[in-house]
């Protein structure tokens, strides 16, 4: 086969062109009037994405996004200009940070489980979505059996009630870590806390305190509802807990916030979030987890992946990496 210099090319391709532009031009009046028959619509489809694990179906809930400014504060022990870097090879911007709230409803089949609850469209205008996307997915709030808790911080219990404090699942059984509940229902480590954190710890006294005779908490390690076990996975904060979830031989991890953005901390598993309580701790506890999750091959969800929030974690020479799970068009 002979292979064309590039002017050569370059002339016959500008040339093959011409002589298109010139054929549609001939082309009746008619052709050029067609247009789409309906307009474009303007909005996404609904966030929602389910699969199954045995017998349970799990149902991924978006809830928006974060556009968090991106500084050189976000990741506490890397260079801002590593930190950029990571961003920019995934395609992302170097200056904001997209994060991404995607809670989790598990259907047992006798009972539905709500893990997280969302921003409640208290965090950020582009964020709180998660009431039209249940709606889409056919999940009636009252329809909730139990919520689970991961931790405290506001975009994870806000959606517990509306912005005037009505519950929005009334009929839910609310489950949080004893840990966490300790932590952040002590008013010295309240009042002990930097201007900047205060704000957390009156958040979760408005989401919990006129029901906290209603508020069930367990100590991580123990099965908060049928097939779900809990996961003492500190330092994010000091009561994260993660949760397994388990049903016939399938099982998948809930990491919650065990890592914030995967293209810089399932890679880096060793750098430290801004939003980490204590850094080294939550650094150990995200490679423990990461490393089960690779070795036992589990699907895990991470609150702050991009939609769906889930998939497999990979080793790496460096780390590990996030496999993201593929669209099954099939039934369930």
């Amino acid at each position: 086969m002979t292979t064309l210099p590039h002017r050569a090319l370059t002339r016959r391709i500008m040339l093959e062109g011409t002589a298109l532009a010139l054929a549609a031009a001939a082309l009746p009046p008619f052709a050029h009037s067609a247009r789409a028959a309906a307009p474009a619509a303007g909005q996404q489809a609904p966030g929602i994405y389910r699969y199954k694990i045995g017998a349970y179906e799990i149902t991924a809930i978006n809830d928006g996004t974060w556009y968090r400014p991106l500084d050189d504060k976000f990741v506490k022990n890397a260079a801002f200009a590593d930190v950029q870097k990571a961003l920019s090879d995934q395609f992302l911007p170097t200056d904001t940070v997209p994060i991404p709230f995607t809670a989790l409803a598990v259907n047992t089949g006798s009972k539905l489980i709500l893990l997280d609850t969302g921003t409640g469209g208290q965090l950020a205008p582009t964020a709180g979505t998660m009431s039209a996307n249940m709606a889409a997915a056919g999940i009636d709030p009252k329809s909730v059996d139990t919520i689970v808790i991961s931790h405290f911080h506001p975009d994870h219990i806000n959606g517990i009630k509306t912005k005037d404090g009505q519950k929005v699942f009334p009929n839910a059984e609310i489950n949080v870590p004893a840990p966490e509940w300790a932590f952040w229902m002590d008013d010295a480590k309240m009042n002990a806390a930097p201007d900047g954190a205060r704000g957390a710890f009156l958040n979760a006294r408005r989401i919990f305190s006129d029901i906290a005779g209603e508020v069930k908490r367990f100590d991580p390690g123990v099965e908060v509802a049928p097939g779900i076990t809990s996961i003492a996975a500190y330092g994010h904060t000091l009561g994260h807990t993660a949760f397994a979830i388990a049903s016939g031989n399938q099982s998948m991890l809930y990491l919650a916030d065990t890592t914030n953005n995967p293209w810089l901390f399932v890679r880096n598993p060793e750098w430290q979030a801004i939003f980490d309580a204590d850094g080294a701790m939550a650094a150990n506890t995200r490679k423990k987890m990461l490393d089960r999750a690779s070795a036992d091959k589990m699907i895990v969800h991470g609150y702050h992946f991009p939609f769906p929030a889930s998939g497999y974690i990979a080793r790496t020479a460096k780390g590990y990496d996030l496999v993201p799970v593929m669209w099954q068009p099939q039934p369930l």
